[in-house]
Formats: C-alpha cells, sequence, structure tokens
C-alpha cells in the first residue's frame, strides 16, 4: 500500500470517493454535490482555508481510500487542532490495513502541526467503525449535541 497527500491533480478520484462515501452513508440523492472543481479549488495550496487529504493506493496506484481534514481552532487550549471530515475506504479494501494507515498518517500530521486533539464525527450506526475507533484509544463525545445550520436557515439568519 502507499499513502501521498492528495494535490488538486487528484480532484476527480477525491470527489469519486467523496461520493462512493456519500452512498456508502446512505445519503439522499441530490445530498453531495461535490464537484471535482470544488475540490481542486480547495485542495490548492493557495486556498484559505485549505483542505488537506490523504490517498491511500494499491502498489499499483490504484485509489482504494481517502482521508479529509483540515485545522480547527480550540480556544480553551489556545491551540490548533485537526478535524478529520471524511475517511473512506473502498469496500473490496477494507480489514486490510488502509483505514488504519490513514487515520496513522493524520493523526502524524496532527502531532507534526503540535495539534492537541484530532476529532471527527462517526454515524451511530455505523458500530464497525465505532469499534474501530475505540480500539484505537478514541472516545465518544457524549456530552455534545452536533448542531448545523444550513440552506435556507443560514442564509436567513446571516442576511439578517
Amino acid at each position: 500500500m502507499r499513502l501521498r497527500p492528495a494535490t488538486p491533480d487528484d480532484a476527480e478520484v477525491v470527489c469519486a470517493l467523496i461520493l462512493e462515501l456519500a452512498d456508502y452513508e446512505r445519503a439522499q440523492p441530490g445530498d453531495a454535490v461535490t464537484t471535482p472543481e470544488a475540490v481542486r479549488a480547495h485542495l490548492d495550496p493557495a486556498a484559505a482555508p485549505r483542505l488537506f487529504g490523504i490517498l491511500a493506493e494499491t502498489d499499483e496506484g490504484e485509489p482504494v481510500g481517502v482521508a479529509l481534514f483540515f485545522p480547527v481552532y480550540s480556544t480553551w487550549r489556545a491551540n490548533w487542532g485537526v478535524y478529520l471530515e471524511d475517511l473512506f475506504v473502498r469496500p473490496a479494501y477494507r480489514s486490510q490495513g488502509y483505514g488504519f494507515a490513514l487515520l496513522q498518517a493524520v493523526a502524524a500530521e496532527a502531532v507534526r502541526r503540535g495539534a492537541h486533539r484530532l476529532d471527527w464525527m462517526v454515524l451511530n450506526w455505523n458500530r464497525l467503525a465505532i469499534d474501530f475507533y475505540e480500539r484505537l484509544g478514541a472516545k465518544p463525545m457524549g456530552d455534545w449535541t452536533v448542531m448545523r445550520l444550513e440552506g435556507e436557515a443560514l442564509r436567513k439568519l446571516g442576511e439578517g
């Protein structure tokens, strides 16, 4: 297996993996509207804010998984952390170490950046993923509720 940083030139494969993840997560049609053009722009080193990614490939160079992440700030710690937005391995390549390698690579990048934490969300029904993360030492944040403001509600609040 090979891991390497995702670049803007990888936008099409990263976009395809994101859409496969959306399907795996039982997204409704139209929920995932990402495009290679948007991914390319956000992976660009000059983008601000910027998306970072790591691609997992077979020894033959076939892309089989991706981890996408970005920095987040903790006011309580007055320090940066890393937020893992997506971790996905194509079903045919699961249980072969790709997911572990991707998560380990993101953790190594967080440590290299001096981050004090690595955060992500996992769907409540994804027991296999939850068990995997807990075996690595991750703890669920049961005392927090994820909130989201989007679409018309976001626009309405933002426009006053």
